[in-house]
């Protein structure tokens, strides 16, 4: 991120008067509401376009895809969190949304931005898997991993993978970048000397670049999923709390590496 040099600010997303709210030029009440859904009015708010059918689906399946994943990390910190301050759900979900990073959620957005590196250099005249062979090893040669690859539990290909491609192929949007995904994932063995496959993470920004999603946006898609996903487990939290299960849990399992007082323990 630069440091802009505007003295003004200005937006193009939104603005209103005494009468009308206006959403990228369009009436909020009279042309939206009731009008287009969730799905479509993020891409309009993301875009300044409304996304055709196959945007949609794309769109809408990618979201469905990364909304729940159980009790994973962020999971858990909202759920503590919450156990703690049940006054405050939206610092809760804040939690969870803070544990987007570069190994969870965050990896999407990198994996894009590999792909579309990608892609200028085919752009530019390389043979698809010259290009992706090159990038992929400059990348191992500055010390980044290479994202979208892999996964502790699914060690075949990531089930939703192929759900997300299937859904593309449906919509009719562009696969480019799900050949360049798949052309990383046959070089990658070669590369690595392992057979990692493609995982959720790299199939998102694979069939949302495809549809025209902004490489810009594509962390704010599992940031957004998995919001829905913790809002969830905040109600399931309200109703059967875990919360403070899981600190004692973890608790329990703790062990002490420090120093100790001479008499620690020692008392009666």
């Amino acid at each position: 991120m630069k440091i802009g040099k505007a003295t003004v600010p200005r937006t193009a997303i939104c603005t209103s008067d005494e009468h009308t709210i206006v959403i990228r030029g369009r009436d909020l009440s009279k042309e939206l509401i009731g009008k287009i859904s969730f799905v479509d009015h993020f891409f309009l708010l993301l875009t300044g376009q409304m996304p055709s059918p196959g945007q949609a689906a794309v769109l809408n399946a990618t979201l469905v895809a990364i909304a729940e994943h159980g009790l994973v990390p962020s999971v858990q910190a909202a759920r503590m969190t919450f156990a703690a301050a049940p006054d405050a759900m939206q610092g809760a979900v804040a939690a969870g949304i803070l544990g987007c990073g570069s190994v969870v959620l965050g990896s999407s957005e990198t994996a894009g931005r590999m792909y579309a590196e990608i892609d200028a250099k085919m752009q530019a005249g390389a043979p698809m898997d010259e290009a992706a062979l090159a990038v992929m090893q400059a990348w191992r040669a500055a010390g980044r991993s290479v994202p979208g690859y892999g996964h502790p539990l699914h060690k075949e290909r990531d089930a939703r993978v192929g759900a997300l491609f299937d859904a593309a192929k449906a919509a009719g949007t562009s696969l480019r970048f799900v050949e360049i995904a798949q052309a990383c994932e046959r070089l990658i063995p070669g590369l690595l000397n392992k057979p990692l496959r493609l995982n959720v993470s790299g199939a998102i920004p694979a069939v949302l670049l495809g549809a025209g999603f902004p490489v810009e946006g594509l962390k704010g898609v599992p940031m957004l999923a998995r919001t829905a996903g913790l809002i969830a487990h905040m109600v399931e939290e309200i109703r059967q709390p875990i919360g403070f299960a899981l600190s004692y849990q973890a608790t329990r399992e703790v062990e002490y590496e420090g120093d100790v007082p001479p008499e620690f323990g020692k008392h009666a």
